[in-house]
């Protein structure tokens, strides 16, 4: 089989360097170019130092970028927007890691990000990319914008509540523990003070654009509220996700259990973590370092219609990286979980 010629621009960055370090080991791809316009020139091993040995490459300029078979965009947020239509001359199909291509309405990107999306009329092109919402769209895309971090937590863990209209519409709860590496940079307090790595220090208490998908997503029509708050731990990768929702009806666990078989049971990168005994009975992030699984549990509150949904990934895999080259598989007809086969680090 012919391999799939690939270049990433923007490749020097968390989430650039997590997807370059999985490209390198597909065994369908060829890496045509990576760009970085302030490491231009560089040794990528220079660079992203878990990669020496493995590659040759250098960084080189966007402006430097060649014809290749598809895109990956790991670029600042307003960068794919204002670029998209030199990108589409560069590849015929594009994967977006930004924001830039997540919502369909621009008025709803303007509400939550702030400014006009300065490129209305493609945002309609992308396919949005939880693989597990969309597969069979993605099978035929041309373009997919893959889906936020947080909101790809808490999407997989409320989906089919919201779908099934078994939960109050406004009184949605999440809360989110993240790494720092959800803000671009690791934590200068975790480095030098790794005794108080339980320590938390505030990252978004409210009106995170991240719930613009999830809003997005899980409406079905209905005028649905997530009241989402996010909290930065001094871990690196992960995010843990606690969600609070209110059932409409009386429900026992065994028909929440059913539920959640029915919409996840042959889901290669989500499974259902509800232990009776043991130290991991829910999910937990830490043990999902590296991987591009979403681990969902949940227990039902006996003394009201309250269900906790708990909910966990490594936010730079299933979260970014490791959910694009999932799309990637999918757009290819590849195995879904080529590259993508690591089971995580136990203990660790």
């Amino acid at each position: 089989m012919d391999k799939v010629k690939v270049s990433i621009a923007g490749g020097s960055g968390y989430t650039g360097g997590e997807l370059l370090r999985l490209l390198l080991f597909h065994p369908n791809v060829e890496i045509n170019q990576v760009t970085s316009e302030s490491n231009y020139g560089k040794l990528v091993s220079k660079v992203l130092p878990n990669l020496r040995g493995c590659t040759d490459l250098k960084f080189t300029g966007i402006a430097e970028l060649e014809e290749t078979d598809l895109l990956f965009l790991c670029l600042p947020h307003g960068s794919s927007m204002k670029g998209i239509d030199n990108f589409k001359k560069i590849a015929p199909k594009i994967i977006d890691l930004s924001g830039d291509f997540r919502l369909k309405d621009k008025d709803e990107f303007e509400k939550w990000y702030k400014e006009p999306h300065v490129n209305p009329d493609v945002m309609q092109e992308f396919v949005y990319g939880i693989p597990e919402l969309h597969r069979e769209e993605m099978k035929t895309a041309k373009y997919i914008s893959s889906a936020g971090c947080n909101a790809t937590t808490t999407i997989l863990a409320l989906h089919p509540l919201f779908k099934n209209n078994l939960v109050e519409e406004d009184k949605t709860v999440v809360e989110v523990k993240v790494g720092s590496s959800e803000g671009g940079k690791q934590s200068s307090f975790a480095s030098h003070h790794p005794e108080r790595s339980g320590s938390l220090r505030s990252y978004k208490p409210t009106s995170h654009r991240h719930v613009a998908e999830m809003i997005q997503e899980m409406s079905f029509g209905k005028d649905i509220k997530i009241h989402f708050s996010a909290t930065t731990t001094d871990s690196i990768r992960g995010i843990l996700a606690t969600s609070h929702v209110f059932l409409k009806e009386d429900l026992a666990e065994k028909d929440i259990w059913k539920l959640y078989r029915e919409a996840y049971g042959k889901e290669p990168f989500v499974r259902i973590v509800k232990e009776r005994e043991g130290n991991f009975r829910y999910p937990d992030p830490k043990i999902l370092s590296g991987t591009n699984y979403c681990d969902v549990g949940f227990e039902r509150d006996p003394y009201s219609n309250r269900l906790v949904v708990i909910s966990a990934i490594d936010n730079l895999m299933k979260g970014a990286a490791g959910q694009a080259l999932q799309a990637f598989n999918i757009m290819h007809g590849f195995d879904e979980k080529t590259g993508l086969e690591f089971p995580g680090l136990h203990p660790i």
